[in-house]
């Protein structure tokens, strides 16, 4: 079996989220975190969760949410991460200086508070770090914590990098992409340290690239990294499955 352990479902990006649910799980994608990342994300990811048994919740407010996140905001998470034991991750939170480059200071700040909150109630992290490496690795090497680095492309000093803070890495469809260096660097990354992800809607893998990604194409990252490393999709699978396991504290061996 496979978990996508990153993607979003809401209403604005699929018109049947069921029928999305149902399609993973022919795939044998039995699993899904899904990612809430601003307030409306946040409450329909938990109204979604709630009525599902196999789907789970990585919440937090992303980077771009920064100039509109409030301490009262961050209060509420906090209450949530309480209420709900769906909630097994914090993120996807951490630094973007691609789109928002005037608030670097304001946006380190909240992904401080963040790691802070992810430390009182004992969750992994789920970053977001794009044109960001060495400010994320820096205040990711002083909290001394734990997680992973979703939808990770970089280099492989990149990678080593995060892998000596005791982080996973999420590899999602850039893997199937032509020309990303990610093919070599997958080839030097423990096994043990792997987790599959779509980042759907976003980034869906070849060949489906530049059209709507969804969780049920996780076997197609698995079959590539597979080929990568001399594996069958189903060995991949088995062993990113317990490595997710591992990483949420959650059994995530059995069917549902």
């Amino acid at each position: 079996m496979y978990i996508d352990t990153h993607t979003h479902l809401s209403k604005k990006d699929y018109d049947d989220i069921e029928k999305v649910i149902n399609d993973a799980k022919e795939k044998d994608v039995q699993y899904l975190i899904i990612s809430g990342c601003d307030k409306e994300g946040i409450k329909e990811s938990i109204e979604i969760a709630n009525n599902h048994e196999n789907i789970y919740l990585s919440l937090g407010y992303h980077p771009s949410e920064t100039n509109k996140t409030t301490d009262e905001d961050l209060k509420e998470l906090e209450n949530i991460i309480k209420e709900n034991k769906k909630v097994i991750a914090l993120g996807e939170i951490g630094l973007d200086y691609h789109w928002d480059k005037d608030n670097r200071e304001e946006q380190k700040v909240l992904f401080k508070k963040q790691i802070e909150l992810a430390k009182k109630y004992d969750l992994p992290l789920v970053i977001h770090s794009r044109d960001a490496f060495q400010d994320t690795y820096d205040i990711l090497k002083e909290a001394n914590y734990k997680g992973v680095i979703h939808c990770f492309s970089g280099n492989l000093e990149n990678a080593k990098m995060y892998l000596s803070l005791g982080f996973y890495l999420g590899i999602g469809g850039v893997i199937t992409f032509k020309n990303t260096n990610l093919k070599e660097t997958i080839k030097e990354i423990p096994m043990d340290k792997i987790l599959l992800e779509t980042d759907a809607p976003y980034l869906a893998p070849t060949p489906y690239r530049g059209e709507k990604n969804e969780s049920k194409y996780i076997p197609i990252i698995a079959l590539e990294i597979g080929n990568l490393l001399n594996k069958t999709k189903e060995e991949i699978g088995e062993i990113t499955t317990n490595n997710a396991s591992k990483m949420f504290n959650k059994d995530f061996n059995r069917n549902v």
